[in-house]
């Protein structure tokens, strides 16, 4: 039953999304990485606090790197919401888990003596099907400069959650991990702001704004948290692929508040690209010893 966190993290990276689309309206991409980040950081430093946790950390360096990553990933994410139907820049940022697939293909091939995991390449080349079919609507909607982007993001995501992996895996806590992201993301979103728009900040005091800004983070925070709930306390198969429901939630989302439509070709992609995740994703936890392992370790704290 612990797996089903993950079904409520997916809701709340959707809702989110939702959030981020309404807010660009009124906030640029730097505000609202950087109030994620305030939010974040405040939610988290009190987890630690009543937990007794601490915030010292003998792996500055590689809280950095996976920051660095993390939040030019979210960046990305954050600006092709507001210029993509909202299930389609969801999907996207989901093909993190092809981009880790491919990885790993590559590094066995390597070390393997060049074995080739056919499954793996099956499962790759339609998830890129996939994406062909999603993007159909963007080159006629003058869309695919943005659509590419997203696609950017969910490489950049891939290699976030992989350093995760590491952090997790040298003993690093998920609320030390998600509590030093949003560190950065505040520092660069606040960075980012001061230099495209100087001391010039838009008000909070419009109510509707405000609840934005607000929804945006702690639903980003709460997501997280139930995401590594999930993957600390759930199985891991099962908990990587219930986060493609996060697709399904999105599309729904999109259909309900912004009249998003999609042709059958648009709906086929999606398909494809969570059919493909799911096949990946289970091929590459198969049931081995190092498998077992990484799961009982694995910490989740995806830059979503």
């Amino acid at each position: 039953m612990q797996s089903l966190w993950m079904l409520v993290a997916s809701f709340l990276f959707a809702a989110m999304g939702v959030c981020v689309k309404l807010a660009s309206d009124e906030f640029s991409v730097s505000e609202m990485v950087m109030y994620r980040g305030v939010i974040g950081m405040v939610i988290l430093f009190t987890m630690l606090r009543l937990q007794g946790g601490t915030l010292k950390t003998t792996m500055p360096l590689a809280h950095l790197w996976r920051g660095a990553v993390g939040v030019l990933s979210l960046w990305i994410w954050y600006y092709t919401i507001a210029k993509l139907p909202l299930a389609t820049a969801m999907t996207l940022n989901y093909m993190a888990p092809i981009w880790i697939a491919v990885w790993l293909f590559g590094h066995g091939w390597w070390h393997q003596k060049n074995r080739v995991e056919w499954p793996l390449i099956v499962a790759v080349g339609m998830s890129f099907v996939g994406v062909t079919c999603l993007l159909q609507p963007a080159f006629s909607a003058n869309q695919l400069g943005p659509a590419l982007m997203a696609l950017g993001s969910s490489v950049l995501s891939a290699m976030a959650y992989m350093q995760v992996r590491k952090l997790g895996l040298a003993g690093e806590p998920e609320s030390r991990v998600v509590f030093f992201f949003s560190v950065t993301n505040f520092l660069a979103g606040s960075c980012g702001h001061l230099l495209e728009s100087g001391w010039h900040w838009h008000s909070l005091a419009n109510t509707r704004g405000a609840l934005l800004i607000l929804g945006v983070g702690l639903c980003a925070t709460a997501a997280q948290v139930a995401m590594t709930r999930a993957y600390r306390l759930g199985k891991t198969l099962v908990v990587a692929n219930l986060q493609y429901t996060g697709i399904v939630f999105s599309s729904i989302w999109g259909v309900l508040l912004f009249s998003d439509s999609f042709g059958w070709l648009s709906w086929v992609g999606m398909a494809i690209i969570l059919l493909s995740g799911v096949a990946a994703t289970f091929y590459n936890t198969r049931s081995t010893e190092r498998g077992k392992a990484i799961s009982d370790t694995d910490p989740i704290a995806s830059e979503v």
